[in-house]
């Protein structure tokens, strides 16, 4: 791996398991096809679920009901919606959840489901009309939202800032392009559509391409403050730093043994939930001096 010795990690348990899988992507893949499934198995053509879970222009002045805002997102209209999101979570999620960690995936993927339904509908409440005149009385308009586009808008742009020069294959069209150069040509897309369509921010298509951009802008903002959103997680403190400590240490290099492989543990679990961008200097250093001695012991 690198910086760290690859023999530290520990193998997956072999046998059949009903565990989660170990990838934020897997999960999150399986959790929309079991909804979609569920949505046309059980519900038929009045899509029970899917109006259930969806995010609307009315949404906004019904607080009991702004779980939708998150919700919204594991719901999808059709088999080419569903295909090309979950296509597009696999093949470029994976590598993001990978720099990132899997916690930390997970927090970006849900902070762009909600800034992204926040904000059109605001949009749609600002831009759009509410009401329209049917045999001369007034009738509420209902747009409706569902779909991960928007997350996986922004992992994909998040994949395409950490690998700017890495050539991707189109599909379907087997074309390759510079993950640059695939970056401009779907925010300009977007924009055009956004701002170029019938309705003011794209909400009158069947496309959300505003939500999109929001998937967009979120990524660029994160990537480029470099955000950690698990600094905004309860119970990083600890009253454990306050307790006092011993003036006199007897040196005992098993202790040190098992202390330092402790806290390798400990590192490489961080790794796995924030990624490597997270490690702080001193702990980069542990895992350095963890992995020189453990090939010291390999030679002797």
């Amino acid at each position: 791996m690198g910086l760290y010795d690859r023999d530290y990690y520990r193998e997956p348990e072999s046998g059949f398991s009903l565990r989660m899988p170990k990838t934020m992507v897997v999960t999150l893949i399986l959790v929309n096809l079991a909804v979609y499934l569920a949505n046309g198995l059980l519900t038929g053509d009045d899509n029970g679920i899917s109006n259930a879970l969806a995010v609307s222009n009315q949404t906004l002045w019904q607080p009991w009901l702004w779980w939708r805002f998150l919700t919204y997102g594991f719901v999808h209209a059709s088999n080419e919606h569903i295909f090309f999101n979950m296509l597009g979570l696999w093949f470029l999620g994976r590598v993001v959840e990978q720099r990132y960690g899997r916690g930390e995936f997970l927090r970006i993927y849900l902070a762009m489901l909600v800034a992204g339904s926040v904000i059109w509908v605001a949009s749609n409440v600002m831009f759009e009309p509410q009401e329209q005149l049917i045999n001369g009385r007034l009738y509420p308009i209902v747009y409706r939202l569902v779909g991960a586009s928007g997350a996986v808008s922004g992992v994909v742009l998040l994949f395409i800032l950490n690998f700017p020069r890495q050539t991707l294959i189109l599909f379907p069209i087997p074309i390759p392009i510079k993950a640059w150069l695939l970056g401009v040509l779907l925010i300009a897309y977007n924009v055009f559509g956004a701002f170029g369509g019938k309705g003011s921010f794209g909400s009158q298509s069947n496309t959300a391409f505003s939500v999109h951009l929001v998937g967009f802008a979120f990524a660029y903002l994160y990537f480029q403050n470099q955000w950690n959103l698990s600094r905004f997680s309860l119970g990083r403190f600890s009253l454990s730093n306050l307790k006092p400590r011993p003036r006199l240490k007897v040196h005992d290099p098993g202790a040190d043994e098992a202390a330092m492989s402790k806290e390798v543990d400990r590192i490489l679990e961080k790794i796995h939930q924030q990624g490597e961008a997270s490690l702080t200097r001193k702990e980069r250093r542990t895992l350095e001096n963890a992995s020189r001695q453990y090939k010291e012991r390999r030679g002797e």
